[in-house]
């Protein structure tokens, strides 16, 4: 594959040498400017000689919270004027709980205290090589898990395919009413019932674990603590559907869950689980790991598959816009073959689902829900880190399960899902946990449905009081803009129209129509972008704008901060990473 080529070719030289992507042209048989073009698409891939040390801060809110920027600037400053040195901020590294995180020669840092993350960067910046860390994972045993002990490992797998039924997993994973858990939270069974009944003789099964939106790091810690459910879901998956190939897409920047995942898969092919026969089915199914060469569109589930197939990682376009099923996956999907695509955490139910029957996993839920739901909760809590807790779950008892409030602050606003779920005042503590539902009369059937939220991925991101939301609005919407692919005009276009709107709020330079700007350009982006990035950037200004409408006046008709981050004496705004620090 072209992704992984060019990967081995950075690996042996640091980066990619012109005349190795020579080479690889003529023996691929491709032209070289369409592999320059995949080659400077990925953030990841270098084609001129690295630094001597790099450190690239995260500086997206939950690191922005935690005096990022600050440590930034320090680190810049301590490498100025000095050659062969790399220092910038970076996009969120899936270590929100570790808060502030930095990448340190392409190895993650976090769970230190800025001073010790300083002084571990100038150390890798003075050409000392500094430790590799080591994080500890979370502990179990786990709900999700159905086997006591690893001989009892892939025993639903190997039942399922010696009783030969496989027409009875669509119809449990259903009855169990599995959601899509990346953060759609659409009915799982759906895309498996749709590849299942295709009729391609070639399929595919593939695993998102992508992971890259800021406050999002479950499947990180669900990799580490049951990867063999992963694996085994993903052969169930396989077997059920006549798929005999499958790949887990894993960001490059974690290490551990990529080693971790590929001692399972062999493994899982000394049991039998994976290979040509699996446990005597007569069924073929086999399981790779795939690294991302980086950015957070990949975990759109198109542009995924367009990295897979060794393309520039960008969204497909829909069926509204190319003609019926073509730019769905479950269709038409990896190589053009139908492609089962779920995210870490919807795989590692099944087996639980299947052995224990939907009725038991339903009842695991609380409060009216049904199920279990993995978490990562980052922000202004006193233990930030990830929990398997029952769905229906109130945020006011997972904020008490991280030990409570950060320096016993009062709660101020929470995120649910990331900057696509925006910001919901401290009114949303006591809400279940569970994705919208609605009665056929159209009315909200559900609280969460009531107040507009929704689990989304569960990336929870909590907010303290003497925090700015303006000031967080505009970070969430930072990272959007630089995340985008620019494939399409309304989200590159209206992504940077946007940061500079908000950017005039914060600093008290708006003009009057702005927020009226804001709405047009959401109602454009809703319409117009390709893929669900787009879609979702207006997503943290507007909810504060909604929730939150007096903080929006005080720095647009006032000028001033009610946390008093934003403004200095002056009247402008002291730092583009305002509230780092104050917390």
């Amino acid at each position: 594959m072209v992704v992984e080529e060019l990967r081995a070719i950075q690996e042996r030289h640091g980066y990619i040498p012109e005349r190795e992507l020579a080479a690889l042209a003529e023996r691929l048989n491709k032209p070289v400017y369409e592999l320059h073009g995949v080659a400077t698409f990925y953030p990841h891939f270098r084609l001129a000689p690295p630094p001597k040390a790099t450190v690239h801060v995260c500086t997206d809110l939950p690191c922005h919270l935690k005096g990022a920027g600050k440590l930034l600037d320090r680190l810049k400053e301590a490498a100025a004027g000095q050659e062969g040195l790399e220092v910038k901020n970076c996009s969120c590294l899936g270590q929100c709980d570790g808060a502030p995180a930095l990448l340190i020669n392409d190895e993650p840092y976090a769970r230190k205290s800025t001073e010790e993350l300083q002084e571990l960067a100038l150390r890798a910046l003075a050409g000392e090589k500094v430790e590799h860390p080591h994080f500890e994972g979370v502990k179990g045993p786990f709900k999700s898990d159905p086997y006591p002990d690893r001989s009892q490992h892939y025993s639903t797998l190997r039942n399922l395919v010696q009783s030969g039924d496989f027409s009875k997993v669509v119809p449990q994973i259903q009855a169990a009413n599995l959601r899509g858990m990346g953060g759609a939270g659409t009915p799982a069974f759906r895309k498996w019932d749709t590849v299942q009944k295709g009729n391609s003789t070639k399929k595919y099964i593939v695993c998102n674990a992508d992971e890259s939106e800021v406050g999002t790091f479950k499947d990180r810690e669900v990799m580490k603590a049951v990867p063999h459910l992963l694996v085994e879901a993903m052969a169930i998956a396989g077997v059920t559907t006549g798929a005999d190939k499958g790949y887990i897409y894993v960001r490059h920047e974690y290490h551990e869950q990529i080693h971790i995942l590929e001692n399972e898969i062999r493994q899982a092919r000394q049991f039998g689980a994976l290979g040509p026969d699996v446990f005597g089915s007569h069924r073929a199914f086999d399981l790779e790991v795939f690294v991302s060469p980086g950015g957070y569109i990949q975990g759109e589930e198109t542009a995924l598959l367009e990295a897979i197939e060794g393309k520039r990682g960008q969204p497909r376009n829909k069926p509204w816009d190319v003609g019926l099923h073509r730019g769905v996956p479950a269709f038409i999907g990896l190589f053009g073959k139908p492609t089962l695509i779920n995210n870490v955490e919807t795989f590692t139910y099944v087996p639980l689902i299947l052995s224990k029957g939907p009725e038991a996993f339903c009842a695991m839920g609380v409060n009216g829900s049904q199920g279990l739901k993995w978490i990562g909760v980052g922000g202004h809590v006193k233990r930030p880190g990830v929990h398997e807790v029952p769905m229906g779950t109130t945020y006011r008892e997972i904020i008490d399960l991280c030990g409570g409030m950060l320096d016993d602050l009062p709660l101020k606003a929470i995120c649910p899902s990331g900057p696509t779920g925006g910001f919901l005042p401290a009114s949303f503590a006591d809400v279940p946990m569970d994705f919208p539902a609605w009665g056929r009369d159209g009315k909200p059937a559900n609280k969460i449905a009531e107040v507009g939220g929704t689990a989304g991925s569960a990336a929870i991101v909590i907010i303290a009081e003497g925090t700015c939301l303006v000031d967080a609005a505009l970070n969430y919407t930072r990272f959007y803009r630089n995340e985008s692919c620019g494939k399409c005009v309304p989200c590159r276009v209206g992504s940077q129209k946007l940061v500079d709107i908000i950017a005039g709020v914060a600093g008290g330079t708006a003009k009057d129509n702005d927020m009226a700007e804001i709405d047009r350009l959401a109602d454009v982006l809703m319409m117009t972008s390709i893929c669900g990035l787009g879609q979702v950037v207006p997503m943290p200004i507007k909810t504060v704008m909604k929730h939150f409408p007096e903080e929006v006046e005080d720095h647009r008709l006032r000028k001033t901060c009610p946390s008093g981050i934003c403004f200095s004496g002056n009247g402008h705004v002291e730092n583009t990473n305002a509230a780092e620090g104050k917390i």
